[in-house]
């Protein structure tokens, strides 16, 4: 009888890269064997797709080189299906791998169901095939000095229309949104907000959704046509629908449901970190983000490898320090919050506050790294 543990993870976002890695470390000397599967093999820097978005290019991160060292097997492909009751999971047509645990880190993406057109006519920032192409396109609209439409007024939309504007200043960008914009910030925060829109020459439509996409404009819910050569959508998230496919509890938005050690409650063999968990706190429920991500990450690996060594685990906890935010290279926004995310009275500017975004971006891989050769505490 094969007594090796055999762990999957599906998904090697930041999330799942930081289980995977922790994991290899936690559970040395233990007969396990640990697989992360992912569809691409280059790691992908979501807290940077507005940067190359505007055209800037970063450093080629691939996950066999920063695996390497450890014993996580890296599978290339997309998983199709889960068999909850068989412990399966399908690649493709007939590609199958078994599994004793699964960690299931698929994360969101942006929602472009949501209004039409905009799944045809409008850019998202999902992954850097994405982003780039709207580089490409945005190169061409900046030498017409044309015209730039941000869909979404959330942080990504507003680090977006920033990075745009500041990149390319001959671009009229206009960022339209439903909602007051940083209206999860302080006053004060939020005041400094919109004089960086104002210094950048972003137009805000503030206050009236988008009705529809069309080729080269988008049409407000009022009626008003916004002139857009070039539309990026970042409005909405969009869960995998994998799990809810599967017969795995989920909630509304298809996150899977958790109890309070991050396993699925109607498959307990089953762990969901990032934005895939459905996470309750004493405060309220966890929305997706890195900085709740990676700690639930962490967690996990050493639930399991506790688990595994017949330890007892105690609850996750977890609490949001930060809201940061970027307003193109040199210039940005740091609400500090309350452990519910609601803000704080401190918050930091300018270039102080875009050199802390910027420690805060790039602090994942070197995490990675570190997290090969020694247990950290984990937040970001």
């Amino acid at each position: 009888m094969n007594s090796e543990q055999r762990i999957v993870i599906l998904g090697a976002g930041y999330s799942g890269m930081l289980a995977a890695l922790r994991l290899a470390r936690r559970t040395r000397g233990l007969d396990v064997h640990i697989t992360l599967v992912n569809p691409s093999a280059r790691f992908t820097e979501r807290l940077r797709m507005h940067q190359i978005a505007a055209g800037q290019e970063l450093a080629d991160h691939e996950i066999p080189g920063l695996l390497a060292g450890t014993s996580v097997e890296f599978v290339q492909g997309w998983a199709t299906s889960i068999d909850p009751d068989r412990h399966r999971i399908t690649f493709g047509a007939a590609a199958v791998l078994d599994y004793d645990t699964l960690i299931y880190a698929l994360g969101s993406s942006t929602d472009t169901s949501i209004v039409p057109g905009a799944a045809v006519h409008a850019c998202t920032l999902n992954d850097p095939r994405t982003a780039h192409r709207f580089s490409e396109h945005l190169a061409v609209v900046a030498a017409d000095h044309g015209t730039v439409t941000v869909c979404g007024g959330g942080l990504t939309g507003i680090e977006a229309a920033a990075e745009i504007a500041d990149s390319h200043p001959g671009v009229q960008v206009t960022l339209v949104s439903g909602g007051e914009l940083g209206a999860v910030m302080g006053d004060k925060a939020r005041a400094y907000l919109n004089h960086a829109m104002d210094r950048l020459g972003v137009i805000r439509k503030v206050g009236v959704p988008v009705a529809k996409v069309l080729p080269n404009a988008v049409e407000l819910a009022d009626g008003e046509l916004v002139d857009s050569d070039l539309t990026l959508w970042t409005s909405g998230v969009r869960a995998s629908p994998l799990a809810a496919q599967a017969g795995i509890e989920t909630d509304a938005r298809g996150l899977i449901v958790v109890d309070s050690t991050l396993r699925s409650i109607s498959h307990p063999d089953i762990h969901a970190i990032g934005d895939a968990a459905a996470v309750r706190q004493a405060w309220g429920l966890i929305h997706g983000t890195c900085q709740s991500g990676m700690p639930t990450a962490a967690y996990t690996a050493d639930t399991i490898a506790r688990e595994l060594r017949g330890k007892k685990v105690r609850p996750f906890r977890f609490g949001y320090f930060h809201q940061p935010v970027s307003l193109g290279r040199h210039d940005g926004v740091i609400q500090f919050t309350r452990a519910d995310d609601s803000p704080r009275r401190g918050y930091l500017t300018g270039r102080a506050a875009a050199r802390y975004k910027e420690i805060v971006s790039s602090s994942p891989v070197p995490l990675f790294k570190m997290s090969k050769k020694m247990n950290i505490a984990v937040s970001l």
